[in-house]
């Protein structure tokens, strides 16, 4: 790992008080938690049809082969196991020093919140979060977890959806706009464990206007070349250098 890289970042976070960090899925990598796009299209004994993970997780597979969506959404996308790594806990860290003003992902896993970030906009919605289609009452992830095939409410009878945003649905409007205000006020933009190739996700970072732009991610993206900083690690490993860096400068 290139030392010079890590230094120039924990100088540029020093001198930062309106950081925003936007993050894929490469920042849970590392708690567990595998890019669903490496998970093998399902082949479908029953319904005789091979399937992309892209199109287990859209509306129309939701609808049309509701119990065949939840054996993938249960046993692909819920890791009730998973804990916050050290790339979770260096943002919450660095929100509590008034640096990171927001945190912007496309994750669903709620794990910036389990470590402590207050100010998250979550692009493609929430796991933990579920509510019923006819009466909207809310259930955790344990309930669909402990669901047999299709969660129903056990209230009205109704179907229990999670928040999540399925491919052919619309990102929630005020999350979009929350997260296009911090991105366009921040002075720093660190991206991070994001190949930048979901849209309309990836089309927010456009929106960034300030000085520096920092990218942090194993593979090369689109976006390298505009990258003022640009680091090819795990991003845990990163942070948890960085972080030592700024305590230790802190102590001086």
């Amino acid at each position: 790992m290139n030392m010079n890289e890590i230094e120039e970042l924990a100088q540029v976070i020093k001198n930062s008080d309106n950081i925003v960090f936007f993050g894929g899925a490469g920042v849970s990598t590392e708690s567990g938690i595998p890019d669903f796009r490496s998970a093998k299209g399902l082949w479908n004994e029953k319904l005789k049809i091979n399937f992309t993970p892209e199109q287990l997780v859209s509306h129309t597979f939701y609808m049309r082969y509701p119990n065949e969506f939840f054996e993938f959404y249960k046993d692909k996308l819920i890791y009730p196991e998973a804990k916050p790594n050290k790339a979770h806990l260096a943002l919450a860290e660095l929100e509590r020093m008034g640096k990171v003003k927001a945190v912007v992902t496309q994750n669903i896993d709620g794990l910036h919140q389990a470590a402590g970030s207050k100010t998250v906009y979550e692009l493609h919605g929430s796991v933990l979060r579920n509510y019923c289609e006819k009466c909207g009452k809310f259930y955790d992830e344990k309930y669909i977890l402990n669901s047999e095939g299709v969660p129903t409410c056990d209230a009205c009878g109704g179907r229990v959806k999670p928040d999540v945003v399925l491919y052919e649905e619309g990102l929630d409007d005020a999350v979009i706009s929350g997260a296009v205000n911090a991105i366009s006020h921040a002075d720093t933009l660190i991206i991070g464990g994001t190949s930048l190739v979901v849209y309309p996700a990836a089309g927010l970072i456009r929106y960034f206007n300030g000085s520096k732009i920092v990218l942090i991610n194993k593979s090369s993206t689109g976006a390298d070349r505009d990258a003022d900083i640009l680091i090819h690690e795990p991003i845990g490993e990163v942070f948890e250098k960085v972080m030592n860096i700024l305590r230790s400068e802190s102590e001086e």
